[in-house]
């Protein structure tokens, strides 16, 4: 269950991360964040037993944080969590104009008989890798890349069925009305999309692995033609996304409420991340290892695995298939525990009117909307809105509200104070460097 909620969008950025930190320092950092955030979640799960003057059975993270900071703590941890939310659901957003405008590329390309890896930089053989960004990872293309010219039809297509000017906004006529629906019970019904999501990305990469070899050559310090150093300065970018790829803390108390033997809370809770982390390392490792170079070079691995893939590809179209129904089942989902903390916190009614719901929506859809448009870097978001909203829950929250109970007994010592304000200025770090990066 943990598994399979970590589990999420972040995934597709992994070897877009391992690129920029390097082979070697990427494979560090994912363990050494899956153990940093297993801890912080660990100081999580244990907060509520720290407090024994009231009864915290009915409690979850947000009442924890009022009962030490007061109503700074509340709309604090409520504004974060916000943070985590809608910047997830805008990253939703441009995967699944991504998704549709492949999906509908492909179907296109099939029907006309369309070799879409004759316009872009490739490899040239029957199952190919392509290069969409001729050789920057950083900046993904984002329109068509179909150029044959004089063709009316084609120039139809490529006007109607663009990745940023219009995709992002045929998706708001299929999802803006399912947010309004007052529950989300019949969304919630598809989440086993998300477990064979996942299963079908592990398939996908190992197939492709196998397929196109291994292609590594370590140089630790020195950029060649072909490959990146094994210790890049840009590796606070990887930091960044996997705060947000690890992060689950906002929810962990709700999710280990359901465990008949409480227990065994933290067995499973360690459970969950070495599963969580060993994904992130086997999918990040193949795919960033397996990436044929030469011909093309390791920095065209791109923020989504998946666009390193052409469209024509079946088992590219069938991943994208199943990413895209997956979700715009959650997103609804999503939206809803957006609506729940927000307008249940301000108005004492998740569902006050059409009329507030409505314009919520409205917002939240109008952000991703614009985040597809104009800012279409799922890793930049990711890194971003993970590095904030870290801030609040994996690092400062649980790393204060530990010393202030070991305080209050009188258990506090030098060594667990320097080690916890420690996380907390490795948080701070965390935020303030992806500005610089």
């Amino acid at each position: 269950m943990i598994w399979n909620t970590m589990m999420g969008t972040s995934i597709l950025s992994i070897p877009w991360g391992i690129k920029q930190a390097g082979f070697t320092t990427g494979m560090c950092v994912i363990m050494l964040m899956g153990i940093l955030t297993l801890y912080c979640c660990y100081r999580v799960v244990k907060s509520r037993s720290m407090i024994s003057s009231v009864d915290t059975s009915t409690w979850e993270y947000p009442d924890v944080c009022r009962y030490y900071f007061g109503s700074f703590g509340q709309w604090s941890s409520l504004l974060f969590s916000l943070v985590s939310l809608i910047g997830a659901m805008i990253v939703y957003w441009v995967l699944m104009s991504n998704f549709l405008f492949n999906t509908g590329r492909f179907i296109f390309n099939f029907i006309h008989h369309i070799n879409d890896t004759d316009a872009v930089l490739s490899t040239n053989d029957s199952n190919p890798v392509i290069c969409p960004s001729a050789g920057s990872g950083d900046h993904p293309n984002n329109d068509s890349m179909i150029f044959y010219a004089n063709d009316t039809g084609l120039e139809q297509f490529e006007k109607w069925w663009n990745k940023s000017k219009t995709v992002p906004f045929y998706l708001i006529g299929l999802l803006l009305p399912l947010l309004n629906f007052k529950s989300p019970s019949f969304f919630s019904k598809f989440n086993i999309l998300g477990t064979v999501s996942v299963l079908y990305l592990i398939f996908l990469v190992t197939f492709k692995a196998i397929h196109l070899g291994f292609h590594l050559e370590f140089h630790w310090f020195m950029q060649t033609e072909y490959f990146v150093p094994e210790i890049r300065f840009q590796f606070p970018q990887l930091t960044g996304v996997l705060t947000l790829a690890f992060f689950i803390h906002n929810c962990i108390i709700t999710l280990l409420k359901n465990n008949k033997n409480q227990e065994n809370n933290v067995r499973d809770l360690s459970i969950a991340y070495m599963l969580v982390t060993l994904t992130y390392l086997y999918i990040g490792v193949l795919v960033f290892a397996s990436f044929p170079s030469p011909p093309l070079t390791k920095d065209c691995i791109e923020q989504n695995f998946l666009d390193n893939f052409p469209s024509s590809d079946i088992l590219s179209f069938i991943a994208r298939i199943f990413l895209l129904f997956q979700m715009m089942t959650v997103y609804p989902l999503l939206g809803y525990l957006a609506r729940v903390q927000l307008l249940g916190h301000v108005f004492g009614d998740v569902y006050p009117s059409i009329f507030h719901v409505l314009t919520l929506n409205l917002i939240i859809v109008g952000a991703g909307v614009i985040m597809a448009c104009f800012y279409p870097n799922i890793g930049g978001i990711i890194r971003y809105s993970g590095a904030a909203c870290g801030l609040a829950f994996v690092f400062i929250y649980p790393s204060l509200i530990y010393m202030i109970s070991l305080r209050q007994e009188d258990r506090l010592t030098w060594p667990k104070l320097i080690f916890h304000i420690f996380i907390i200025i490795l948080g701070l770090a965390n935020l303030i460097v992806q500005f610089f990066m």
